[in-house]
């Protein structure tokens, strides 16, 4: 099994010289007492020892045992109790969190190289903090200040966990119809009766506790998704002094048995007159849920960078060792019978594609947090507003763009190992296995686009996009921008192809799922092109200083640009081809 290591120097090119993160978090004042250039350096390394050397060991061992149910009780594979008791213990669960209650206050930016590492190294361990990290995100904003103070302490310590309860047998992605309930009591408290399915981390042995945030109706909803309210529902009821009491009632009645993820439970849920409390107003449930999901799905599309990170580490060591045939040009490693495969120009066709999106995913991660950051902690509203216009619009892509490409990156990967990518003991198999569930989970990727092209462009009359498009556009503008020309171009046609669906979808409505998935992906190679663009611009001013990382970059964005970014050709061709094609059958006709 090969070993993983963190991309740490790439993460601080990403954040230190593209962004120049440590001045942005200078100038915010919850920030600038917090975190700076040598403190995120010193985390960034630190993280990357924890999850290099404790966590990934333990990937392919976990996925060869799996999760195990026995009489409603989940136990991890070998290992991964005491490694999480080593993880708490660094505080890496709260990195992000609000630091009155525990948390270490760190930005967004920060977090999210710290979850890429994370999910490189062992996609099923790294599900169990993230579900806790966004369960603490929606009770720090949404939770009364008693449930706030009595939960979040232990959740950020780690000693509690989280889960997010929403999907039922016959309730996927239309939540308005779930059959879970909430019967008031007496004391204040809910009586919470109903099954959940497809819970990550409902049930596990690494934690004391685990405080469930459960979607339900209350007696008096209003039908549909505004009768929905959140509930947290503690698997052991909680003193108020914070101390553990009797065991509530809350069980898990099986796991799944699934393609990947395998380490990590997947469990069915049952309530069955749980003690629960109100996060939020009544029938504003769903609300209050998406802060922990729109969380999630950032979380959940940087998996795809993750594992796509960790077969390209694999790929290229097997490219640089395994010999077979001579290159094209003349036998290069003469000492040998047959070159290296590096040489070919399929295989660097496969690991150049898998470098430039990997890294232009990785930048575009960044960016996002970076708005995330400025929605929460600047002090000029006019800058918070803006900054959350973009993560609007731009969280559906992250999603579904580095869930999408990360697949494809780790299919190159394995393709590369050739039969060897195909066996269990060289990885590239179980990575292929383990990041096919990002396209699905927390959203599916058909729905992340529906949201993209549906609500954040035709609904909000590309009022977000041109915000976007715009900052593009200020950026290409500058003087010596290598690769302007393209650039505009690209954000031209994202911005023709925008106004000409706004104008489909009035005489249409199938002209949107038609065309949003495609419309979707041509948004993301637009994007990376900007961050392409950015990071090519850093790199041609200090080529000098470091000819090897800086002259990798320049041809990795020249590699990105010739050979990447014209799918937006095809992709564009497709569109304005129309929804018309998609009705040529009836039901009976498939």
């Amino acid at each position: 099994m090969p070993e993983f290591n963190a991309p740490v120097r790439d993460m601080r090119f990403v954040l230190h010289e593209v962004f120049d993160a440590p001045a942005l978090w200078a100038r915010l004042p919850a920030l600038a007492e917090t975190v700076d250039a040598s403190t995120a350096d010193a985390i960034l390394e630190e993280a990357a020892k924890v999850t290099g050397q404790l966590i990934a060991p333990l990937n392919r061992s976990g996925d060869e045992e799996g999760a195990q149910w026995h009489a409603g009780q989940v136990s991890t594979p070998a290992g991964f109790k005491q490694a999480y008791a080593t993880y708490i213990e660094g505080g890496w669960v709260g990195l992000s969190g609000n630091d009155q209650f525990g948390g270490m206050g760190m930005p967004k930016m920060l977090a999210v190289q710290f979850e890429e590492m994370l999910y490189g190294a062992n996609s099923s361990f790294a599900l169990y903090s993230a579900l806790s990290s966004g369960a603490c995100l929606a009770i720090d904003a949404h939770a009364s200040e008693a449930l706030k103070s009595l939960y979040l302490p232990p959740m950020y310590e780690g000693r509690w966990a989280g889960s997010m309860c929403l999907t039922e047998a016959h309730a996927g992605t239309d939540l308005g119809i779930i059959r879970t309930r909430a019967e008031p009591k007496a004391d204040g408290s809910f009586s919470i009766s109903g099954s959940k399915i497809f819970i990550t981390g409902g049930e596990q042995d690494l934690t004391e506790n685990i405080i469930h945030l459960v979607l339900a109706k209350l007696p008096d909803a209003p039908a549909g998704p505004k009768g929905i309210s959140l509930f947290l529902v503690p698997k052991i009821c909680v003193n108020a002094d914070g101390s553990l009491a009797e065991a509530n009632a809350v069980t898990c009645g099986s796991i799944e048995h699934k393609m990947g993820i395998k380490a990590s439970a997947t469990c069915v849920m049952n309530f069955d007159g749980a003690s629960g409390w109100l996060i939020g107003e009544a029938h504003k449930g769903l609300a209050a849920m998406f802060t922990m999901m729109n969380y999630e799905r950032l979380s959940i599309g940087i998996q795809g960078i993750g594992c796509a990170q960790a077969s390209y580490q694999s790929a290229v060591a097997y490219a640089r060792e395994r010999i077979q045939s001579r290159a094209p040009t003349g036998a290069v490693a003469k000492d040998k019978i047959a070159d290296p495969i590096i040489v070919h120009p399929d295989v660097r066709r496969m690991l150049l594609s898998m470098k430039s999106m990997t890294e232009g995913g990785r930048a575009f991660a960044s960016y996002v947090g970076q708005q995330l950051d400025l929605a929460k902690f600047s002090d000029d509203a006019q800058e918070r507003q803006d900054a959350q216009s973009l993560v609007a619009l731009l969280t559906p892509v992250a999603k579904a763009f580095f869930t999408d490409t990360g697949l494809e990156s780790c299919i190159h990967g394995q393709q590369v190992l050739g039969g060897h990518g195909y066996i269990r003991e060289w990885g590239q198999e179980q990575l292929v296995r383990d990041v096919r569930i990002a396209q699905i989970y927390e959203g599916t990727n058909g729905i992340q686009a529906l949201d993209l092209l549906g609500r954040k462009v035709v609904m909000d009359k590309g009022v977000a996009l041109r915000q976007f498009t715009a900052e593009i556009r200020t950026f290409a503008d500058q003087p010596n921008v290598t690769y302007s020309a393209q650039l505009l171009d690209a954000v031209e046609r994202l911005e023709n192809l925008s106004d000409w669906l706004q104008e489909r979808a009035d005489s249409n409505r199938n002209e949107i799922g038609a065309a949003s998935v495609e419309y979707l992906h041509l948004f993301g190679y637009v994007a990376y092109a900007y961050l392409w663009a950015r990071m090519a611009h850093v790199a041609e001013s200090k080529r000098t200083e470091d000819e090897t990382f800086y002259g990798a970059k320049i041809a990795t964005a020249q590699f990105y640009f010739s050979r990447m970014l014209p799918r937006i050709l095809s992709l564009e061709h497709s569109i304005r081809a129309g929804s018309e094609s998609l009705y040529g059958l009836n039901a009976e006709q498939f």
